[in-house]
Order: C-alpha cells, then sequence, then structure tokens
C-alpha cells in the first residue's frame, strides 16, 4: 500500500466514524438509547473474550446480571480479580471467573481451551469481542501483523477449537450462540488476499478496517457451515457503534480531544455498546438464527462482498492454514 493509499484508508476510516457518530447524535436528541428488556440466563455458560475492561467487561456484568456463568478470557491478569469481584458485587452472582487467554498467542488460546474444557461445564454462548485498534506496525506471538492475528485469527482459532462444546451444549429450541464483534470501518475496508499481513506498507487504519472485514466474513461462512451440518449453533456479527472505551489511544489526535470534550453526547457509553453482543446473545427473537448483522439490536446490510460465499471459503481455508484447523468445505 502506498502511502497515498494509506491516507485513503485513514480518510475512509475516520469518514464512516463520522457518520456513526452523528447517527448516534440525532439518536441522543431523540430519546437515546433505551436498555432492551432481556429474558433471564439461569444454568447457561458464556465466555466473553476481552472481558476486564469497555464493551467486554459491560457484556459479561450484563450477561452475570442475567444468571449466566460467566467466564471471562482474557490477558490482563493484574485487573481480572478487582473485575471479578466487582461484578459478582454488582450482580449478586457468584459465578463469574476469569481464565487467562491472550488472543495474540495460538499456544495461549490452546491452553485457555484445555483448562476451560477441564472444568467439564457446557458452553452454551461465546462473545468474540476483544480486540486492537489502530497499532503501531507489531506482530503477534506466531508472527501476524496484530490486527489480523489478533482481532481476527485469534478469534477464528479459538471459535474453532470450542465449536464441538457448543455442538454438544445447544439443544431443538435452545441453540448455542457465537456471537463476534466487527464495526462500521468493515464498511469502508478492503480484503487483501494477497497480503493479510499489511506488510507491503503498513496502515493502521486499513489494517484494523480489514480486520474487522474478515470477522464478517467468518461468521457468515461459520454460519454456513453450521447449517449445513444440522447442528444447534447460530453464529451472528455485531457492530457496537462509536463506544467511548480506552481503543482510542492510537487514533488521530483530533479524535482523541472530541472524544475527551463530547464523548458524553456523541459516544456511546460502554454499556450502551454492549446491548446489541447481548441481544445476539439471548434474544429468544434470534432462536435458530445465524448469519445476521445486527446494529442496534437490529437486523442490517453488511457490506456486499461479506455475502461472497467464494471470498468466504477462501479466507477460511487460508485461516485454516494458518492456524491448523482442519478445512471443511461445502
Amino acid at each position: 500500500m502506498s502511502p497515498l493509499s494509506a491516507a485513503r484508508a485513514a480518510l475512509r476510516v475516520y469518514a464512516a466514524g463520522a457518520a456513526v457518530i452523528l447517527a448516534q447524535l440525532l439518536r441522543r436528541c431523540r430519546g437515546g438509547f433505551l436498555e432492551p428488556g432481556f429474558p433471564r440466563q439461569p444454568d447457561r455458560v458464556a465466555i466473553v473474550t476481552g472481558g476486564t475492561d469497555g464493551i467486554g467487561y459491560s457484556t459479561a456484568k450484563h450477561l452475570a446480571r442475567l444468571g449466566m456463568h460467566v467466564i471471562i478470557a482474557g490477558n490482563n491478569d493484574s485487573k481480572a480479580k478487582q473485575v471479578v469481584s466487582k461484578i459478582k458485587e454488582e450482580t449478586l452472582n457468584d459465578k463469574v471467573e476469569f481464565l487467562y487467554c491472550d488472543l495474540a498467542s495460538m499456544m495461549s488460546i490452546r491452553q485457555f481451551v484445555q483448562k476451560f474444557k477441564m472444568k467439564k461445564i457446557p458452553l452454551h454462548v461465546l462473545i468474540n469481542n476483544a480486540g486492537v485498534m489502530m497499532v503501531p506496525q507489531r506482530k503477534t506471538r506466531d508472527g501476524f501483523e496484530e490486527h489480523f492475528g489478533l482481532n481476527y485469527l485469534g478469534h477464528f482459532l479459538l471459535t474453532n477449537l470450542l465449536l464441538d462444546m457448543l455442538r454438544e451444549s445447544g439443544s431443538p429450541g435452545h441453540s448455542a450462540r457465537v456471537v463476534t464483534v466487527s464495526s462500521a470501518t468493515h464498511y469502508v475496508a478492503e480484503l487483501n488476499m494477497d497480503d493479510l499481513q499489511s506488510s507491503a506498507c503498513y496502515s493502521a487504519h486499513a489494517a484494523y478496517a480489514q480486520s474487522k472485514l474478515a470477522l464478517v466474513l467468518f461468521t457468515y461462512h461459520l454460519q454456513r457451515l453450521l447449517a449445513a451440518e444440522g447442528s444447534h449453533v447460530t453464529a451472528n456479527v455485531v457492530d457496537p457503534g462509536v463506544v467511548n472505551t480506552d481503543l482510542y489511544r492510537h487514533v488521530f489526535w483530533g479524535t482523541r480531544l472530541v472524544k475527551k470534550l463530547f464523548s458524553w453526547l456523541l459516544f456511546k457509553t460502554p454499556d450502551e455498546g454492549a446491548w446489541t453482543s447481548i441481544y445476539a446473545a439471548v434474544t429468544p427473537e434470534l432462536e435458530g438464527v445465524g448469519g445476521r448483522y445486527l446494529y442496534n439490536e437490529k437486523e442490517t446490510k453488511s457490506l456486499h462482498v461479506t455475502y461472497n460465499q467464494k471470498l468466504q471459503q477462501q479466507l477460511w481455508s487460508k485461516s485454516c492454514d494458518m492456524t491448523g484447523v482442519r478445512d471443511v468445505t461445502l
């Protein structure tokens, strides 16, 4: 990618963000974001990646409030004990725990899955929430560009390693669910199948957007695989909107200034950003329904290229090669 192309990518990403912020402002002026009502979820188990901060923390907290057994998967050991204690105290739910999982390390992901399976409990909901945003060029422990490796490949591997448990836990009328968090930046992304690692010319904006596009393609193909085998597992992808979290430390200084001054008006709170993830995880309206892109608790259309089944399969096959997952062709 040339410097000019990198500049275009940055402008597209900020334009997409500005459009979402404008829509959120208009909604605030018309009454704001009202918390949906969610049904209780006793005896169900959920894993939430990145659950110690931001949207992930709010998601874990609300699921615990609904009575779920929540496992927070994260790499912030120092914060974990405090977070778990706080959620337990706020929700009066003792079934909240933390298991270490570094999504930038395939070994760590495999160790997490081993530890979780040793608990001998079911898994009804997997929320692929963790991520990094517009970080400087750096690599994961396995040598992948960090946005692609952590945001996308880490969740690709985690989901595939947990699919057998999700299949065993789902039942007719009570499907297990995979919920993956993408972003509106996927609308301005390009998937470079010849350079998924953004090695030719790095753009943090393009790399971030590409990882979010890859998550949408992954979700749609996963749903096709699950439907073809007749399993009681569904996969949906959610867009939280522009949310006031700590992910903005690497963005343009002007964006950070706007966030600092006007986040109360323009940005969603972490709780508001989590509602679509929770909706996808528990609402009866989505029982048995997968392959949907959800925004503000409603289905909407994703980028047209995400419905290209050939591209879905190509990305899936490449991801299998990168992670050692057995490929399945429809």
